[in-house]
């Protein structure tokens, strides 16, 4: 078993995209009225945030956020102790299992403010904001004045009320069950948990995004990390449906053998680790992306550019695994490492240290 979420439905996405594009029923060709543009013609995505008929920025538009790391490791800022040991146990079983029992991969719903991370529409409406997120879900933030249910039936997505401040869109979320996972390494929550977004739009295409989680019995402190949002100019949402032929969960399979070598990680030691220690940087398709690579005790681990954490699993004194993708770091004839290559499911990227 060696499939992934993230990377399976890039996959799909891109193919979607592919077929799709010649087909004007998908209104991929269509220009979003309304964009100020520049002489040639393409986004001014610089120009001034636009304000709602209240007065209010409008946060209305498709937006893209990417979570990096955070995606895989929610919990990439919190200090070790700060996930309490129940929890921490969990997360390791289910690394060990390769998180096979993600409720993603049986097409089961995400808590609503993590439909934030990917792409999504936000529709804003004096007393409600609405949030359509690519696989069809939506969310709707009540901003009629109402609190929080007191003592609310637990749901999938949660309850969500908003209000303004200045010009930021804090909303508040909680009466999640407790059957949803925060990330792709499993990090789990209670019916406790409660989550603050922070929405500020800076200008007509950037979207600052903050991210406020706390569970008392799960978590020792609340944290948040910080995402930033772009938006997506002359497109729309494409059709997904997660149930639509889906053949993952057959697939999965792991075996005994596997089992024990997740439990038993190889160990490198910490001189061969530091060879690896750096910033490289990757070219993208938006530019030059950062990585940097570095040690906290005896743990290797990537920051990426948009921020958050992955650890990294030994297989070897080389190759290590970043939830079920490969990562192999290339060294010259000294012994310190040149560059690491990434192998996920569109074909490997090269990363070279400055």
């Amino acid at each position: 078993m060696r499939a992934r979420g993230p990377a399976v439905a890039t996959a799909v996405a891109l193919a979607l995209c592919g077929s799709a594009g010649a087909a004007s029923a998908q209104w991929l060709k269509d220009k979003t009225p309304g964009i100020p543009r520049t002489a040639d013609g393409t986004p001014d995505f610089a120009a001034p945030a636009p304000k709602a008929p209240d007065g209010t920025p409008d946060l209305s538009g498709i937006w893209r956020v990417d979570p990096g790391g955070y995606s895989d490791n929610i919990a990439s800022d919190l200090k070790p102790g700060e996930v309490l040991p129940w929890a921490a146990a969990l997360v390791k079983q289910r690394s060990e299992e390769f998180a096979i029992s993600h409720p993603i991969y049986r097409c089961l719903p995400e808590i609503g403010p993590l439909a934030s991370f990917g792409m999504f529409k936000i529709l804003q409406t004096p007393g409600t904001t609405g949030v359509l997120s690519e696989n069809g879900r939506y969310r709707q933030i009540l901003t009629d004045g109402r609190a929080l249910p007191v003592d609310p039936n637990p749901t999938w997505v949660g309850y969500s009320v908003g209000r303004w401040e200045g010009d930021v869109f804090v909303v508040t979320s909680a009466g999640f069950n407790d059957q949803t996972w925060l990330d792709y390494a499993g990090h789990p929550h209670t019916d406790a948990l409660r989550v603050t977004e922070r929405y500020r739009r800076t200008t007509f295409g950037e979207l600052e995004l903050q991210m406020t989680f706390e569970d008392p019995k799960t978590y020792a402190r609340p944290w948040t990390i910080s995402l930033t949002g772009r938006l997506a100019a002359d497109t729309e949402l494409l059709e997904y449906v997660c149930n639509e032929n889906e053949k993952s969960v057959q697939r999965f399979l792991v075996t005994d053998d596997e089992r024990r070598r997740a439990r038993a990680a190889h160990v490198v030691p910490a001189e061969v680790l530091r060879r690896y220690l750096g910033v490289y940087e990757m070219e993208g398709p938006g530019g030059k992306q950062t990585y940097v690579v570095e040690l906290a005790g005896n743990e290797l681990s990537v920051r990426p550019h948009r921020g958050g954490r992955w650890p990294l699993v030994a297989g070897s004194d080389n190759v290590f695994w970043v939830t079920g993708q490969r990562l192999e770091f290339f060294l010259d004839a000294g012994g310190l490492a040149t560059h690491f290559v990434m192998t996920i499911v569109e074909g490997d990227l090269k990363a070279i240290r400055k």
